[in-house]
C-alpha cells in the first residue's frame, strides 16, 4: 500500500506583478479608452479625484504618500476590503442605446397591418424569427415547419409557409426575406420605377446570373442583342441595389455602433520643426484628495491611543492604505504609459523623418517592430502594444500607427525601399489602366520590374489581395 509523504520542492518562477499587469493593460488602451478608465478608477476609488491643476502642479504630499509609515497592525485579508459579487467569467460589455423599432419588430408591425388569420400570423412571426441579420431567409421551409410543430403541435404545409413568405417579400426594406442574392435584387426591382434599363437588369438577373457574376459581360451582350451602352445602364441599376436588404434599415440601431477615432499623438509641423506630443485633451489629470491622507494620518495617531481600548480603528486604516496604493499604482502606471508612448513614436518619428516632413508615402523606410525596440532597448511586444490601436493626427492626415510598418523589398541596383511604395505604385497602375482591358497579374509584375522592382508575379498577387484590389477579370468594365 502506497503511503503519503510530504516534502518541499523549490521552484524559480517568472510572474508578474499587478502593477506590471496594470501598467500592460494601461499600455494597450487608445485615448478613448484611456479617458474612460480614467474616469471609472475615480469612480471605484475614493482616494483619487479630478485634478484642476496642470500635472506639475501637484501637492507634494499627494505623490510622497508611503503608506507603509502609518500602518500599525496586521494585514488584513483583501477580500475583506471589497465585495466581490461577480465572476471572473463575467463580460462586462457596453450597453446599447436603445431607438426606435428594430429590424425584427419593424417586420412584425407590417405583419400586424395585413388583418391575416392567427395561423398565417403565427406563421408569419416563426419566418421573421427565422431571418438573419442580412434580412435573408437561409433555412428551408421544411425546417420551419418542423419548428412550428415541436413548438406548438400544429401540422404546416410547406406551401402555406410559401405563401406567407411571398406577403413578408412585399414587406420594406425591399428584398426581405430572400432565400439568395439574385432573388434579393429582384424584389428590390420590383419596386423599381420600370424603365429600359431595368427591365433589362431584371433579364440578366433571371437568366444570366451566373455570367454577370464571372463578370463574363461580352457573352451576356451577344445572348441579350443588345449594345454595350445600353448593358452599362442595366449594371448599374445592378449595382447600385443593396446586397444585404437589411442594411436598408437603419432605425433602431441593431448595428454596431460607428467607431470614433480620436488620435493618441498630434504631431505640429507648423513652425518648421516637427513637435510631437501626448493627446490630453479630455482625459482628465487626477491627484490623490490629502483629506484621506489626513484621515489616514489621524487614525495611525490615534490607534496609538487606543489600542489598549480594543477599538484600534484597523478596518477603516487598512482600507484607506489599501486605497492609496491603488491610487498610487495606478498614478504611476499612467505616468509610466505616457513615457514609454512618447519615447517609441519619438523613435517612429526619428526613424521615419523624411515621411514625416514631406507625407510621401515614397520616403517611407521599411521597418519592423524589432527595428524600433532595439533602439528604444524595449521587448518587441511593447512595442506592439504601443502600436496597436493607438492613431497620430498629422498635417496631412490621422494614421494609425500601424501604417508606417512595412517589409523590405530590394530593387534591381541592391537598394531598399518599403513594400507600402511598391503598392503605392500597384494602386496607381490599376487606377490608370483600360477598365476595358485591365492589366492581369503578371502584367503587372511586368511594369513594377521594368521600374526596378524585382518582384514575382505570386508577391503582386498578394499586394493586389491586401489592397482590396480584385483579379483582372472581375475589374472589368463597360
Amino acid at each position: 500500500m502506497a503511503t503519503l509523504s510530504t516534502r518541499q520542492i523549490q521552484k524559480l518562477l517568472q510572474k508578474l506583478s499587478p502593477q506590471q499587469i496594470q501598467m500592460i493593460k494601461l499600455l494597450e488602451l487608445p485615448a478613448l479608452q484611456l479617458e474612460q478608465r480614467i474616469k471609472q478608477e475615480i469612480e471605484e476609488n475614493p482616494v483619487l479625484e479630478e485634478n484642476a491643476e496642470s500635472a506639475d502642479d501637484k501637492p507634494d504630499g499627494a505623490t510622497r504618500v508611503n503608506i507603509d509609515d502609518y500602518s500599525r497592525n496586521e494585514e488584513i485579508p483583501s477580500y475583506r476590503l471589497y465585495a466581490n459579487n461577480y465572476s471572473k467569467d463575467d463580460k462586462r460589455g457596453t450597453i446599447p442605446l436603445s431607438g426606435g423599432m428594430s429590424y425584427t419588430e419593424h417586420l412584425e408591425e407590417q405583419l400586424s397591418f395585413k388583418g391575416l388569420p392567427d395561423r398565417d400570423r403565427m406563421i408569419g412571426q416563426y419566418i421573421i424569427g427565422s431571418l438573419d441579420n442580412d434580412g435573408y431567409l437561409r433555412r428551408d421551409t421544411q425546417s420551419i415547419a418542423d419548428d412550428i410543430a415541436f413548438a406548438t403541435g400544429q401540422e404546416i404545409e410547406t406551401a402555406e409557409i410559401d405563401k406567407v413568405l411571398a406577403i413578408i417579400q412585399t414587406f420594406e426594406p425591399h428584398g426581405t426575406g430572400a432565400r439568395d442574392l439574385r432573388e434579393a435584387l429582384l424584389l428590390q426591382l420590383v419596386h423599381h420605377r420600370q424603365s429600359e434599363s431595368v427591365k433589362d437588369a431584371t433579364t440578366i438577373l433571371n437568366n444570366h446570373f451566373d455570367a454577370f457574376v464571372k463578370k463574363h459581360y461580352d457573352k451576356i451582350i451577344a445572348r441579350m442583342g443588345i449594345d454595350e451602352e445600353r448593358f452599362k445602364n442595366a449594371v448599374d441599376v445592378i449595382v447600385g441595389l443593396q446586397p444585404k436588404p437589411a442594411n436598408l434599415y437603419n432605425e433602431g440601431g441593431q448595428s454596431e455602433p460607428t467607431i470614433q477615432i480620436i488620435p493618441d499623438f498630434i504631431l505640429d509641423n507648423s513652425t518648421g520643426q516637427l513637435e510631437l506630443s501626448l493627446n490630453r485633451n479630455n482625459i482628465p489629470d487626477i491627484k490623490i484628495n490629502n483629506s484621506y491622507v489626513k484621515m489616514l494620518e489621524e487614525i495611525a495617531r490615534g490607534s496609538n491611543r487606543k489600542k489598549n481600548e480594543g477599538d484600534t480603528g484597523g478596518d477603516a486604516q487598512q482600507f484607506l492604505k489599501q486605497k492609496l496604493d491603488s491610487a498610487r499604482w495606478f498614478m504611476s502606471a499612467i505616468k509610466q504609459r505616457n513615457a514609454t508612448l512618447l519615447l517609441t513614436m519619438h523613435t517612429i518619428l526619428e526613424y521615419q523623418k523624411e515621411y514625416f516632413e514631406t507625407g510621401d508615402e515614397t520616403n517611407l523606410k521599411p521597418m519592423i517592430l524589432k527595428d524600433i525596440a532595439e533602439k528604444t532597448g524595449l521587448d518587441v511586444s511593447t512595442i506592439s502594444r504601443v502600436v496597436n490601436s493607438k492613431y497620430i493626427q498629422t498635417p496631412f492626415g490621422i494614421y494609425s500607427l500601424k501604417y508606417f510598418f512595412s517589409e523590405a523589398m530590394q530593387t534591381s541596383s541592391g537598394e531598399e525601399v518599403s513594400s507600402r511604395e511598391i503598392k503605392t505604385i500597384l494602386s496607381e497602375c490599376v487606377a490608370n489602366e483600360n477598365k476595358r482591358k485591365p492589366m492581369t497579374d503578371e502584367a503587372l509584375m511586368d511594369v513594377l520590374n521594368d521600374k526596378g522592382y524585382k518582384i514575382a508575379r505570386r508577391t503582386v498577387a498578394k499586394y493586389r489581395e491586401m489592397l482590396g484590389i480584385p483579379v483582372a477579370r472581375m475589374r472589368k468594365e463597360y
